[in-house]
Parts: structure tokens; sequence; C-alpha cells
């Protein structure tokens, strides 16, 4: 039963591990490209949201890669 309960909690801090990883890479994005992408998105442009679903897509991609 302990051997269960430690496998929950080490999908748990992936999973945090993770949503913080992405949270931190869509920042960064943010600092570097000099484009104001809430605004855009707050205007309904489809590119801008097209490319920040590609970002957390990618990341995603690559910290699965990485934790397995």
């Amino acid at each position: 039963m302990g051997l269960l309960w430690m496998q929950v909690l080490e999908t748990l801090l992936y999973g945090g591990l993770g949503i913080v990883l992405m949270l931190a890479s869509i920042y960064v994005f943010d600092l570097i490209v000099p484009y104001n992408f809430n605004r855009e998105l707050k205007e309904k442009n489809v590119a801008a949201g097209f490319l920040i679903a590609g970002i957390f897509i990618s990341v995603a991609i690559i910290i699965r890669t990485v934790i397995i």
C-alpha cells in the first residue's frame, strides 16, 4: 500500500512541476517577444491563440520526454 501512495505523490509532483514549467515558459516567451499577446487574445486574434497553444504543446512534449 505504501508503494501506491508513493506513486500518487510522484504523479502529483510531476504534474505540478509540469504546470509551473509551462507557465514559466510562456512568461519567458512574453518577455522575449516584443508583442502584447494579452491584448491580442482579448481582441480575439486567432493567430495569437494558435501561437500560445503551440508553445504550450511543445513545452508539454519536452517536459513529458524529460520526465519519462
